[in-house]
């Protein structure tokens, strides 16, 4: 398992699973021949064999395996898996595509091994015309055509052969990459070229554009294969992305003193809910309790209030002066975390006010919602939010904050991560792997969280979540960090209770307390 130290806020050091580009991973590839040592050869038959293990777990020997190889080491991959599978008693027919009349070293040197391996069924080296294989339903198809390397759309021969095997019935297996798909930046690719694999077997660790929901129709099933790279070649890496585990959030956890009282564990205040929308008020104040704040006030139109005292006793209800919408900013020196947004709408009175509470707000800040919406309709007032401020859109919404939609996520995360920088702010870009863009540029990957998370109500949850815990003193990275942890977590555990196609923003309220006592266990 790759790890990697990077510093969230001046008091805690995390320690992440690292994501590599494909220019990190061929230096790591580098470092390792060279410290291990191994010959590259040598680590390119480690890789093989733990391909070739994954393929023969699932699939017997009566399984016909067709190999398409090409001039690079991803070529090389494949025809040392084929020759593998053959010696194991598969029918193998190998095709390696030689079109240029160079191959690199390592594809060279499998080449000739493969040629020497008698118990291959048909090896075919292709330098012009190609006649391609039937591929039916029972066969397996081992996909080595291009990896990581790949730096511009296939075409030609190559885009057609790619075509050709996604048509087919066959069974699909991607060795590190779907062949076509390259490892960060999809924006300007052409989808129809790209392999579509039933399954992908990486090396190494997770690729950054495994992470994005547009690519998940290549990608099919995710195996992530550990040919034990040097750890102090990952050590000395410096990554941009990273992907959290359990352990580093544990980490994170703060004991609750024996001596603990409401006046110590934080006061927040929660402003939302429009005439309408009290739901969205209800939700974010329940779940700022449940994740252990000491006392919330929210803060509601006159019309919310017998709903909301009702709906959460434990609250401190703050009425506004309007009957229906936020609609003067109020005093907040009492606080320690205020969030704004969660169901406000968006009326002209609403939006002056909001700017007016941010610009004499001085505790952490979380913007959600309408809060953002308001943002994106007033973009000049983006530069007078104050550094350190958290923010939780979801695409559309930080699309509309960014001024313009965005091609694909790797744009959007590209943008968030500018946007974080440039502002000094905590951008949570919300999704299956929840973005938090940091102000240092790095960007940190949730982990927990499933497709059941998708309901009206989720994202006033997790603004809840991470005003409870800005409240309760920490840091904005670390509020984050484990805030959309613990929200995923609770959503994990809510999903086996009552599984997805069934599951409320209510129910992720209802299973904090495990979410935390599962951390603190």
């Amino acid at each position: 398992m790759w790890r990697m130290q990077y510093l969230c806020t001046v008091e805690t050091l995390v320690e992440m699973v690292k994501i590599f580009t494909s220019a990190q991973l061929k230096e790591l590839d580098d470092y390792t021949i060279a410290h291990e040592p191994i010959r590259s050869i040598d680590l390119m038959e480690r890789a093989a064999k733990a391909m070739t293990r994954a393929i023969t777990e699932e699939w017997t020997t009566q399984t016909a395996v067709v190999v398409f190889a090409g001039p690079g080491n991803n070529g090389g991959d494949a025809l040392a898996v084929g020759r593998m599978l053959a010696e194991q008693g598969y029918q193998v027919s190998a095709y390696l595509f030689n079109t240029t009349g160079r191959l690199s070293e390592d594809c060279a040197k499998n080449r000739k091994r493969m040629e020497e391996c008698r118990k291959v069924k048909l090896f075919a080296e292709v330098v012009e015309e190609f006649d391609p294989p039937k591929l039916t339903a029972g066969t397996l198809v081992v996909d080595g055509l291009f990896g990581t390397g790949m730096s511009k759309p296939l075409s030609g021969g190559f885009a057609s052969l790619v075509k050709y095997i996604n048509q087919s019935a066959a069974y699909i297996v991607s060795l590190d990459m779907p062949s076509g798909l390259m490892t960060e930046d999809n924006t300007y690719n052409v989808l129809a070229n790209i392999i579509k694999a039933d399954l992908t077997l990486t090396l190494h660790g997770k690729k950054l554009a495994f992470l994005f929901p547009e690519n998940q129709q290549f990608i099919g099933r995710l195996r992530v294969l550990d040919i034990r790279l040097s750890e102090e070649g990952v050590g000395k890496i410096d990554a941009q992305y990273s992907m959290l585990e359990e352990s580093d959030v544990v980490r994170l956890l703060r004991p609750r003193d024996d001596y603990a009282h409401k006046g110590n564990m934080g006061s927040a205040m929660i402003i939302a809910g429009s005439y309408g929308m009290a739901g969205a008020s209800i939700l974010a104040t329940r779940a700022c309790l449940r994740s252990g704040v000491g006392k919330v006030v929210v803060h509601i139109p006159k019309k919310n209030n017998d709903i909301m005292q009702i709906s959460v006793p434990e609250a401190i209800v703050q009425p506004d002066i309007d009957e229906k919408y936020f609609s003067e900013a109020v005093d907040t020196s009492d606080m320690d975390a205020v969030c704004m947004g969660p169901g406000l709408r968006q009326q002209e009175s609403t939006a002056i006010a909001l700017i007016s509470q941010i610009r004499r707000t001085s505790v952490p800040m979380v913007l959600d919602a309408d809060a953002l919406n308001i943002l994106s309709n007033h973009r000049a007032w983006l530069q007078q939010l104050p550094g350190g401020i958290v923010m939780t859109p979801h695409p559309k919404e930080f699309d509309r904050l960014n001024g313009s939609p965005c091609a694909d996520s790797y744009e959007r995360l590209s943008r968030a991560r500018s946007m974080a920088e440039h502002l000094k702010a905590y951008i949570l870009l919300k999704g299956h792997y929840t973005a938090l863009c940091l102000p240092n540029g790095k960007v940190v990957f949730n982990t927990t969280g499933n497709a059941g998370m998708a309901t009206a109500g989720s994202g006033d949850v997790l603004a809840g979540i991470l005003t409870a815990l800005l409240a309760r003193g920490y840091g904005q990275a670390d509020a984050c960090t484990l805030g959309m942890y613990l929200h995923g977590l609770a959503g994990d555990i809510a999903a086996a209770e009552v599984g997805m196609e069934s599951l409320t923003a209510s129910d992720l309220i209802a299973c904090l307390p495990k979410a935390f006592m599962q951390l603190q266990q």
